[in-house]
């Protein structure tokens, strides 16, 4: 295959060669791409991502008509939802955390009604003021509250730790970092629809393994996204918004990551996240061209 080739092959194209249920999610916002939902249906199309981030505010916010028109270029275009973020501001005070939950239900039937089925966050891997057993509880409490009204409204909640020790060890507390804590905190939820954001940056920063990804289950996986991490750097000097596009540099073992997660059965949308300067600072068909190149490379090496 000649790399010119492989830039534009479509997407559906390679998940029949890696015989593959993840899909190559676009996520404008994690590339610092600024596109409205339609807009960002066109990108996805336009650099052959085969699934795409839902908006839950502009899908509450549209009459059904038009949520349906959307729909039906969605299936036009053979791209199906990714994840949502979840909406609600459970880290900061209770009168916050108090008025998203009053707005959670509206969102959470606007991503059913569209067909989207899972609803994603992330856990602050420290705190200046909470122990991690206040922690635990405060989030355990919160978050078991989100996932109750998501449950009812068929979405699975995802949550994603947190890896870096420059990340976990910036306050006086350090709290959830690693796949095994972050079980205990969705076994401390207890609700079934509960399960992980996999990240490789967050697996290889935390020094996990490929042993660690075969305790889980697809069930288990409600996203992933991918990173490379820059090279030069031990893994105790990784910082967390200083990443690379998938095998920008070899330091991640994707292949691993990848090809574990596919043969766990896993169906999840995989978007790239790699906080990257010089990505940011592109125009928006170039940024969204390299991550589609880089993310299509990525899946190129599931067996």
């Amino acid at each position: 295959m000649t790399r010119r080739h492989f830039l534009w092959m479509p997407a559906a194209a390679l998940a029949a060669a890696g015989n593959r249920k993840m899909t190559i999610q676009l996520d404008c916002g994690s590339i610092g791409v600024k596109a409205s939902q339609p807009e960002s249906l066109e990108m996805a199309r336009r650099h052959g991502f085969e699934s795409l981030s839902a908006d839950s505010g502009w899908l509450a916010s549209q009459p059904q008509a038009a949520v349906g028109e959307f729909l039906s270029a969605m299936k036009q275009h053979r791209i199906v939802w990714g994840n949502a973020g979840m909406p609600v501001q459970f880290r900061n005070t209770e009168e916050e955390f108090r008025k998203g939950m009053a707005e959670l239900p509206a969102r959470a039937a606007a991503l059913q009604r569209a067909g989207v089925t899972r609803v994603t966050t992330w856990i602050s891997p420290a705190s200046d003021h909470l122990t991690y057993l206040e922690n635990l509880k405060l989030h355990a409490a919160r978050l078991r509250e989100i996932a109750r009204v998501l449950e009812d409204h068929g979405q699975r909640f995802g949550l994603e730790y947190v890896g870096p020790k420059t990340s976990w060890t910036a306050r006086r507390f350090p709290f959830v970092h690693t796949m095994r804590e972050m079980k205990e905190l969705i076994g401390e939820i207890g609700r079934p629809n509960m399960g992980f954001v996999l990240d490789s940056w967050h697996w290889y920063t935390a020094g996990e393994t490929i042993a660690d990804l075969k305790t889980l289950a697809n069930r288990d996986i409600v996203s992933i996204d991918l990173n490379d991490a820059p090279a030069g750097r031990s893994l105790d000097e990784q910082k967390d918004l200083e990443r690379e596009l998938p095998c920008a540099t070899g330091v991640i073992d994707m292949s691993g990551f990848l090809n574990t997660l596919n043969e766990l059965g896993c169906d999840a949308p995989a978007r790239c996240e790699p906080f990257n300067a010089a990505l940011r600072k592109m125009p928006p068909e170039e940024a969204l061209a390299a991550t589609a190149a880089a993310m299509k490379k990525a899946f190129s090496l599931i067996r």
